[in-house]
C-alpha cells in the first residue's frame, strides 16, 4: 500500500489563481484603453499642432513598461506549492547514490573554517552515509584547504553521530554552537548526557577551528611575498579517509560519507572557466570514483540547515506521478541578518516567493547556480542507452577519455571501491583520473547546462527547512513545501 501512495502532492491554489488572473484581465482592459487612447490621438484634427515626438516618446515608453508587466504576469498565471512526503521513500538500500559538489577557490577570500563547516553539514545529510559523497574543489590547489579537509573529516567522526544521536537538526557546527535561538539545537536539552556530549562536542570543534586557523597563520608566515600562485598548479585528488587505531575509534563503528578533494590542473595559457570548470572537473572526477545517479551542487558559503533535505528531493526525483524528464529539484533562498531598515528587498522576495512558484506551474525554475539536485543524465545525456553509439561523436561532445566516455554507460560501476576506500584493482581508478586529467589539459569548454525542451524541474520549500548562508554574510536559504 505504501508503494501505491505518492510521495509528492502538487497544490494548485485556485482562488489565489482567479484573484490574479482576474486582476490580469482589468490591468489588461486599462492597458488596451490607454494605447487605443494613444492611437486615437494620431488621428484628431485638433491636435495637429501639438508636437507629436514627445508624445510617440511617452507611447512607446507605455508600450515598454506594458509589455515588461505582462511579462511579469506569466508568474502569476498558475503558482504552485508542493508537500513532500520522505516517509514514504523506499528503504536506504533502494535508494539513489548522490555526489555533492562544493566549490571553492580562495582560502583567504572564503575562510576554510566556513568551507569546512559546508564541507562538514553536507556530510551530515539524513542520507544512507555509503550512498553519499562529497567533492570539494579547490580552484586554488591550496595546501590549507586540504589540511582543512583532512581536519574536517576527523572532526566529523565525532560530529555526525551526535547529530545522530541527539537528533540535531542545525548540522552547522558554526551555527550550532553559536547560539541562535531560531536554531534547533536537538530534543534533548534537559538530559545531562546531552549536555555533557555538548560540551565535550563543541570543545573539539574550538580545537577544529584552532588548528586549521594556526595552519592558516603558519602557512602564510612561510609564504610571505612568495605566495603560491593559485592559477598555475598540477592537479591534486585526494580521497580524506583515515583509519584510526585510537580507543576513541577503536569500538565505533562510525558510518561516514565519501570524502574527496579534487584541484584541478591549471595553467595561465588556457582558460579555465571559473566555478563552471570546475564543475565539469567534478563531474568527470565523481564519475569514474561513485557515479551517482544525482548531483547536489552547494557554494561553499552554504550549508543545510535541515539534513532531510535529500530525500525531500528524491520525493520528486522518485514519484512515478512525475514526468521522467525532470532535471532538477531547485531549493531557492531567503535572506536573513540583514538590516531592519532595509527598503530594497535584499532578500528578493519577489523572486524566490512569487517567481519561482509561478515558474514551477510553468515547467520549473531556471538552475540559480546552487542548491538544486540534479539528475546526471540531464547533463550527459542518454545517447549511449541505444544501440548505434557513434564513439567519434561522444568524444566530439565529451572529450578523448575513453575511461569517462565509460562511465556514460549506465550499466557502469566504478572501480573504486567506496566501502573500504580502496580500488578493487589496486590503483587503478587513481590512474584513470590522472590519465582523465591529463587529456582534458584544462582546455575544458564551459559547462553548460543544455536540458531539452522536454526537462522539467521542480521548486521545493518549506519556511522550516532551509539551506543557510551563514554568519558573516548573514544570508539564508529556506525551501519552499506547504
Amino acid at each position: 500500500m505504501e508503494n501505491s501512495l505518492p510521495l509528492h502532492v502538487c497544490h494548485v491554489p485556485k482562488v489565489s489563481i482567479i484573484i490574479n488572473r482576474s486582476h490580469t484581465l482589468v490591468h489588461s482592459i486599462a492597458i488596451a484603453l490607454l494605447i487605443y487612447y494613444r492611437v486615437s490621438f494620431f488621428f484628431q484634427e485638433n491636435t495637429k499642432n501639438i508636437p507629436a515626438l514627445p508624445w510617440l516618446l511617452v507611447f512607446a515608453s507605455e508600450l515598454l513598461l506594458s509589455f515588461s508587466w505582462l511579462l511579469g504576469e506569466a508568474y502569476r498565471w498558475r503558482p504552485v506549492s508542493r508537500t513532500v512526503f520522505p516517509e514514504r521513500l523506499p528503504s536506504d538500500d533502494k535508494l539513489p547514490a548522490i555526489d555533492v559538489f562544493i566549490c571553492t577557490a580562495d582560502p583567504d577570500k572564503e575562510p576554510t573554517v566556513g568551507v569546512m563547516n559546508t564541507v562538514i553539514s553536507a556530510m551530515a545529510l539524513d542520507y544512507p552515509p555509503e550512498k553519499l559523497h562529497v567533492y570539494l574543489s579547490d580552484d586554488g590547489g591550496s595546501d590549507i584547504t586540504l589540511y582543512g579537509m583532512k581536519e574536517a573529516w576527523k572532526f566529523a567522526r565525532a560530529w555526525l553521530p551526535f547529530c545522530r544521536k541527539f537528533d540535531i537538526k542545525t548540522s552547522c557546527p558554526e551555527v550550532y554552537f553559536s547560539g541562535y535561538e531560531d536554531y534547533d539545537h536537538g530534543n534533548f536539552n534537559n538530559s545531562s548526557e546531552f549536555k555533557a556530549a555538548r560540551q565535550k562536542i563543541e570543545e573539539k570543534y574550538e580545537k577544529f577551528k584552532e588548528r586549521v586557523e594556526e595552519y592558516h597563520r603558519k602557512k602564510q608566515v612561510e609564504a610571505g611575498a612568495a605566495t603560491k600562485n593559485s592559477r598555475d598548479h598540477p592537479s591534486n585528488i585526494q580521497i580524506i579517509q583515515e583509519y584510526y587505531s585510537n580507543e576513541e575509534f577503536e569500538d565505533d563503528k562510525i558510518k561516514m560519507p565519501l570524502l574527496v578533494y579534487v584541484a584541478r590542473e591549471k595553467r595561465p595559457s588556457h582558460h579555465h572557466h571559473f566555478k563552471a570548470g570546475a564543475l565539469n572537473v567534478l563531474l568527470r572526477v565523481s564519475a569514474l570514483i561513485s557515479n551517482s545517479p544525482y548531483i547536489l551542487v552547494l557554494d561553499c558559503d552554504m550549508f543545510c540547515n535541515d539534513p532531510t533535505s535529500a530525500r525531500q528531493a528524491m520525493c520528486c526525483h522518485l514519484d512515478p506521478q512525475i514526468s521522467p524528464s525532470l532535471a532538477f529539484v531547485q531549493f531557492p533562498q531567503t535572506f536573513r541578518n540583514l538590516s531592519k531598515d532595509d527598503i530594497y528587498d535584499s532578500e528578493i522576495r519577489a523572486a524566490f516567493k512569487i517567481q519561482w512558484q509561478g515558474f514551477d506551474g510553468s515547467r520549473g525554475p531556471v538552475v540559480s547556480g546552487t542548491n538544486f539536485y540534479m539528475k546526471r543524465e540531464a547533463l550527459l545525456g542518454n545517447s549511449t542507452q541505444d544501440g548505434n553509439v557513434d564513439l567519434m561523436a561522444l568524444k566530439k561532445s565529451f572529450g578523448p577519455s575513453n575511461e569517462f566516455i565509460k562511465t556514460l554507460r549506465r550499466d557502469f560501476k566504478p572501480s573504486f571501491n567506496i566501502n573500504d576506500g580502496k580500488s578493487s584493482s589496486g590503483f587503478s581508478a587513481f590512474l584513470c583520473i590522472g590519465r582523465l586529467l591529463h587529456q582534458l589539459k584544462l582546455t575544458l569548454q564551459r559547462l553548460e547546462i543544455c536540458l531539452s525542451h522536454s526537462a522539467e524541474a521542480t521548486v521545493l520549500g518549506n519556511f522550516n527547512h532551509k539551506f543557510i548562508r551563514p554568519i558573516n554574510s548573514g544570508l539564508k536559504m529556506d525551501i519552499w513545501i506547504d
